[in-house]
């Protein structure tokens, strides 16, 4: 009983003295410019059933919706790197599953980096793949 009780104040005086040492740290500017971004007309999205295999590449415009089984998508908007059309997409999905009130997922998806901000479902897949340029 006698340990447990100087090991818990020996941890509760060097939780006291680490929390005196840690300054607050001043927030970074950023050091690289991030490149204007284009808004397009539409965009391409990539869904893939896990049960089956199947893929489907849908080719949404802003703010039409389309789908594959029990899922929905619908794009909300796509924006690429104006001085690299064909280098990125950032793609702003609603998705919904079944006729599910709340969507399972909503928000950006970038093409470059689909597991940074993905889709959770047991089911299905989706990433975003490109914008439609003119």
């Amino acid at each position: 009983m006698m340990r447990i009780l100087v090991v818990a104040l020996l941890c509760q005086g060097s939780m006291a003295m680490a929390q005196e040492a840690i300054a607050p740290l001043e927030p970074l500017e950023p050091t690289v410019a991030l490149p204007d971004a284009t808004i397009a007309a539409g965009g391409v999205v990539r869904v893939l059933d896990k049960s089956s295999g199947e893929t489907l590449d849908l080719e949404l415009q802003a703010g039409q919706t389309g789908s594959m089984g029990a899922l929905t998508v619908t794009l909300d908007e796509c924006r690429y790197p104006t001085s690299n059309p064909s280098g990125d997409a950032f793609e702003h999905l609603t998705i919904h599953y079944r006729d599910a009130t709340d969507p399972v997922f909503a928000g950006w998806m970038i093409a470059s980096s689909p597991a940074l901000n993905a889709m959770d479902h047991p089911r299905y897949d989706v990433w975003a793949l490109r914008c439609s340029t003119s």
